[in-house]
């Protein structure tokens, strides 16, 4: 069974996006259980809020002009190449190199990416063979500067300016979302996180319900909106 999670989490399920779904899973699961403490691996991408208009501002903009996605596809190569150990959050922990060739760093990208590649390849082809290959450099774009933004402001209202407690209730927060930041920042209805942190089982389209149930025994109050959330973390 490990090994094929591990020929899995290689192969990264023919994502097209550059991660591994195995391994995004096991950190998630590990992220739930430790969500409110200091060994939460998720920690990185929301710790240190609140802080100051101009440090949010300095944050977005890097966002929104592709520096962070430039970042985050750098640590993907050496993540493949196995440099560095593979996560979803900023922090950078290097893997021992010793006895290594040199020619073990593209076999090991390759490897790793090989998913990736293929996908991509496969949908670059399928655009340039009905006359509009072009267009496959909408998904590039999104890559580099929406999405790293979108990603940002998700994770300060998950997890950004809570109590550090143990406690779903006070380590998470849900968020309130109408329909375009719905196809932009909390797809999924993931702007529901204490309901997904509390039973995580619970499908996406039943977190509204699980919501209102909660409200009326009293458990939650009115969420805040994403404006209101990045106000608080930039209120330091």
């Amino acid at each position: 069974m490990a090994e094929g999670l591990d020929l899995l989490d290689s192969a990264q399920l023919l994502s097209p996006h550059h991660q591994r779904v195995v391994g995004a899973r096991a950190h998630h699961l590990r992220h739930h259980g430790k969500a409110g403490t200091d060994q939460d691996p998720d920690i990185s991408l929301h710790v240190g809020f609140p802080t100051s208009r101009a440090s949010i501002r300095r944050k977005l903009v890097r966002d929104l002009v592709g520096i962070t996605g430039l970042k985050t596809l750098a640590a993907f190569v050496l993540m493949d190449a196995e440099v560095i150990r593979w996560t979803v959050s900023t922090d950078i922990e290097r893997l021992p190199q010793a006895g290594r060739t040199w020619y073990s760093y593209p076999l090991a990208f390759f490897r790793n990416a090989s998913g990736m590649l293929v996908t991509n390849a496969v949908l670059f082809g399928i655009l340039a063979a009905c006359g509009h290959p072009t267009l496959y450099g909408v998904w590039v774009l999104a890559f580099f500067t929406p999405h790293p933004l979108f990603v940002r402001i998700r994770s300060i209202a998950e997890h950004g300016c809570v109590t550090r407690s143990p406690d779903v209730l006070e380590n998470t927060r849900t968020t309130r979302a109408g329909l375009l930041l719905r196809l932009t920042v909390a797809p999924n209805r993931v702007n529901y996180h204490i309901e997904h942190h509390l039973l995580a089982a619970v499908p996406f389209y039943r977190l509204p319900k699980m919501h209102r149930m909660l409200r009326e025994k009293g458990l939650l109050g009115t969420p805040p909106s994403y404006w209101d959330v990045l106000r608080l973390a930039s209120s330091g």
